[in-house]
C-alpha cells in the first residue's frame, strides 16, 4: 500500500525537477537583455495596443522610440500628456499632438438612401459588402452593419437606428481601428478641430446620386465656389475639403443643394436642445 503511493510521488516528484531544470536552463540561455530606455518608454505607454501609431503593439513602439526609428508623438491614445512624459524620457521636444477623430463620411440612412435588395446575411460590412457591394444602390455609402462597431476598442462608434455609422467625440481616440476595417473606405481621420464636414463618399455623377441618395454630393460645384479659402475641389465628381486651409467658416453649407455639408458644432448644439 505504501509503495502505491510512494512510487508515484517520487516519480512526480523527479518530473517536477527535471521540468523545472529545464526552464531554469531555458530562461538563461534564451534571455534577451531589454534596453533600459525601452522600458522606460513602455512604461509612460498606456498599454491600449490599439496599433493607432502604427506599430502592432505598445512594446513593438516602444523599442522603436528607444531606438530613435519612430516619433514620440504617435500615441494617439495617450495623446499631448504622453508625448510628454516620452520627451522627457528621450530628452527632446514633444511638439503638439492633433487628435484627429473617426468621421463617417455618409449621411445615407434608411430613410435617405435606396436599398436595393433586403439583405438577411452575416451582420457584418464586409460579408454584405461581397454580395454585390451591400443593399444600397450607393456603393460607396455607410452598410450600417456595424462590424467598425464591434472592432472599436473604445466604445467610439455605433450605429443608429437610423442604420448609419456616427463615432463619439470624446471617446474616439483616433486609432484608426474602424478605417481599416470598413469596406466602403468610408471612414477617415480628421483633426478635431476641423468643424465642418462633406459628408459624403459618393463618386457617381449627380444625376445618379439623385436617384439614389437624398443627401449625396451631386457635384453642383456651389461648394467649390462659395469657398473663400478655396480650399474645397472636385475630386472625381466628390467636393472635398482641404483640411489644412479650412477656417471653419462655414459659407460653402447654406448654398449646398442636398444639405451634404454640415457643421459639426450645430449638430452637436442640436442633439443636446433635443
Amino acid at each position: 500500500m505504501i509503495q502505491e503511493i510512494l512510487y508515484p510521488l517520487l516519480v512526480l516528484g523527479g518530473m517536477g525537477l527535471l521540468f523545472g531544470a529545464v526552464l531554469a536552463y531555458a530562461s538563461q540561455k534564451f534571455y534577451v537583455e531589454v534596453n533600459p530606455l525601452q522600458q522606460k518608454v513602455r512604461d509612460a505607454l498606456p498599454g491600449a495596443n490599439d496599433g493607432g501609431c502604427g506599430f502592432a503593439s505598445c512594446d513593438a513602439y516602444a523599442q522603436a522610440v528607444a531606438e530613435g526609428r519612430a516619433d514620440i508623438n504617435k500615441c494617439v491614445v495617450g495623446g499631448q500628456a504622453v508625448a510628454e512624459a516620452l520627451a522627457a524620457i528621450m530628452g527632446t521636444d514633444a511638439g503638439t499632438v492633433k487628435k484627429r477623430i473617426a468621421r463617417v463620411m455618409c449621411k445615407g440612412t434608411d430613410n435617405n438612401a435606396v436599398k436595393k435588395y433586403k439583405y438577411h446575411g452575416v451582420k457584418d460590412c464586409r460579408a454584405a459588402n461581397a454580395l454585390s457591394g451591400g443593399d444600397k444602390e450607393c456603393e460607396f455609402g455607410c452598410l450600417g452593419l456595424g462590424t467598425c462597431e464591434r472592432v472599436c476598442p473604445f466604445d467610439a462608434i455605433h450605429v443608429t437606428a437610423e442604420g448609419i455609422a456616427e463615432s463619439d467625440e470624446e471617446k474616439c481616440t483616433g486609432c484608426g481601428m474602424c478605417v481599416d476595417v470598413c469596406p466602403k473606405n468610408v471612414i477617415q481621420l480628421i483633426d478635431i478641430s476641423k468643424r465642418v464636414i462633406i459628408f459624403c463618399n459618393n463618386h457617381d455623377k449627380g444625376k445618379r446620386v439623385r436617384q439614389i441618395c437624398k443627401v449625396g454630393c451631386i457635384a453642383c460645384s456651389i461648394c467649390v465656389r462659395q469657398c473663400p479659402e478655396k480650399v474645397i475641389t472636385m475630386d472625381n465628381d466628390l467636393a472635398v475639403i482641404n483640411y489644412d486651409g479650412c477656417t471653419n467658416c462655414g459659407a460653402c453649407i447654406p448654398r449646398c443643394p442636398t444639405k451634404t455639408i454640415l457643421n459639426l458644432d450645430e449638430i452637436i448644439s442640436e442633439v443636446v436642445a433635443s
